[in-house]
């Protein structure tokens, strides 16, 4: 309609970050009509999941995928159990994915969620995005990529905004974790939810160190 958009503060989103592990070398091993055809699929996928929760896609970007809750319609405290059921059930939808140029080959994401203030507003004219900025997006972003194959990465106020709903998560603490630009934290691991009714992949083991 060619109208400005105000920039609102909302003051509690949770927010979902997953990537391909080693996207960088599959897409090396592939032709690019290839990996269009890997992310077109693992992503329509993903997109057929966000329909049965109160989330907003917010982009793709390469092989990164990010979505949101309590934005742009707040929705209480709602925001964090959203997004974590949303990462059972795509963690629960990609274990069967295959790529069609390469079935044998399986394609593990990591994800990473985090809660926080967030100021969310339309860039752009030509091109507009509903773009979310603050630093809530930078450490959601950081939980995904200091995460694992097959394994949800949470912040502790992800994980406090979750155990105070007392729905069954089941969560195990990792530890202090390195975050680039946050020093070190303590993070956790979402591994489900009581009555989930969709099986898991099973995680790669944690090697020490």
């Amino acid at each position: 309609m060619g109208a400005t958009v105000e920039p609102e503060y909302f003051d509690q989103v949770t927010i979902y970050f997953s990537d391909i592990v080693g996207f960088t070398t599959i897409s090396a091993l592939s032709e690019p009509i290839e990996v269009i055809a890997l992310l077109n699929d693992l992503y329509t996928l993903f997109d057929a999941v966000l329909g049965s929760h109160d989330v907003y896609k917010v982009e793709t970007i390469g092989d990164a995928y990010m979505v949101a809750s309590g934005l742009p319609q707040r929705n209480g405290d709602r925001h964090a159990a959203e997004i974590a059921n949303l990462a059972l059930d795509l963690l629960s939808s990609v274990g069967d994915f295959r790529m069609r140029h390469a079935p044998g080959v399986p394609v593990h994401i990591r994800a990473g969620l985090h809660s926080g203030p967030c100021v969310a507003g339309v860039v752009g004219l030509t091109m507009p995005r509903y773009c979310l900025f603050g630093d809530t997006v930078n450490t959601a972003s950081r939980m995904e990529s200091t995460g694992l194959p097959y394994r949800i990465h949470a912040s502790r106020s992800a994980v406090e905004a979750l155990l105070g709903l007392d729905e069954g998560y089941e969560v195990a603490v990792r530890g202090q974790t390195e975050l680039k630009g946050k020093g070190v934290q303590e993070t956790y691991w979402l591994v489900g939810k009581a009555g989930f009714p969709r099986p898991l992949p099973t995680p790669l083991p944690i090697k020490p160190g």
